[in-house]
């Protein structure tokens, strides 16, 4: 297993599952809670140990098997890429679990895409295949905000799954849009509340810049040593705005009425939320820097 990649993240780092980290997955699955959704309760230890001795077993395609997931050096849990037993299908199945004590941060939805991107980018598989129950809300969200669709329903692993999947893609569409900033901390922090209120996860950061991903797109912003220009000016050839995708009116009325909080004042107020047309429910916001975002409602 120590012959898988190693995937790395801004925060966390996916390595090849070891014997010796059995004690730390022990400890990830000690809480009931982690898992409640599988047909065994891995809070016992010999259940538990018997599972890491079947993945450290695991033989299938070069690329694939069981990886821990570090953070700050430590294991908080644990992610697999490996042909699916319960679907006949073409590609891989891929899963994650992460210790409750350290939810809520978005770490496993960037191991998750780490390793989604090993599957489809690296290894060129045609796809990759998520089975998760029906009552794990949490999971499901997570899975939808990395473009996976949900194809149906059925039993699996002794309980009522929805399956999903993310085909590979074409190499068409938009990859990346890049924003050359002025300030890169006021970017960080209008455009990383923005972006992570709509789901959107931290993908990369370095010294000059940051990037959030939403499926297989991502936005950068950059405060590059080669800007030419302190001021950022919508009205001149160039970039005039970027429009994002909101998944309803209510949520679009949520974020317009924290938006000022998070440096974004209101573009056409008087006009909201009609000011693109009377079939059109949207905002325009711009930050300090002068960029416009239009955010378009999607749904009712």
């Amino acid at each position: 297993m120590t012959g898988l990649p190693v995937l790395c993240g801004s925060r966390v780092r996916l390595r090849g599952l070891r014997r010796a980290d059995t004690r730390a997955v022990l400890r990830v699955f000690a809480d009931p809670e982690t898992s409640r959704f599988l047909e065994a309760d891995l809070s016992d230890p010999v259940r538990a140990r018997e599972m890491v001795r079947r993945r450290l077993d695991h033989q299938g395609p070069e690329g694939t098997g069981h990886w821990v997931i570090e953070f700050d050096g430590t294991v908080v849990g644990l992610a697999h890429l490996r042909p699916s037993s319960e679907l006949p299908t073409e590609g891989a199945e891929i899963g994650w679990f992460l210790d409750r004590a350290h939810g809520g941060r978005g770490l496993a939805t960037e191991a998750t895409a780490l390793l989604l991107e090993h599957g489809l980018g690296t290894l060129g598989l045609p796809a990759v295949w998520a089975l998760v129950h029906e009552d794990n809300l949490a999971s499901r969200k997570l899975a939808e905000r990395l473009g996976f669709q949900d194809v149906g329903g059925g039993r699996h692993y002794g309980g009522p799954h929805r399956v999903y999947v993310v085909s590979a893609r074409p190499a068409t569409g938009v990859h990346h849009i890049e924003l050359w900033v002025p300030d890169l901390e006021r970017a960080r922090a209008s455009f990383g509340w923005l972006l992570g209120a709509l789901s959107w996860w931290e993908y990369q950061r370095w010294s000059a810049g940051t990037s959030w991903r939403s499926g297989g797109c991502y936005l950068v912003v950059e405060q590059s040593p080669a800007l030419s220009a302190e001021i950022h000016d919508r009205c001149r050839p160039g970039l005039n705005h970027l429009a994002l995708h909101v998944p309803s009116q209510r949520r679009l009325d949520e974020l317009v009425a924290q938006a000022a909080g998070h440096g974004w004042r209101p573009l056409f107020a008087e006009r909201y939320p009609h000011a693109g047309g009377p079939d059109h429910y949207a905002a325009y916001l711009e930050n300090q820097d002068g960029y416009e975002v239009e955010l378009v409602a999607t749904g009712n």
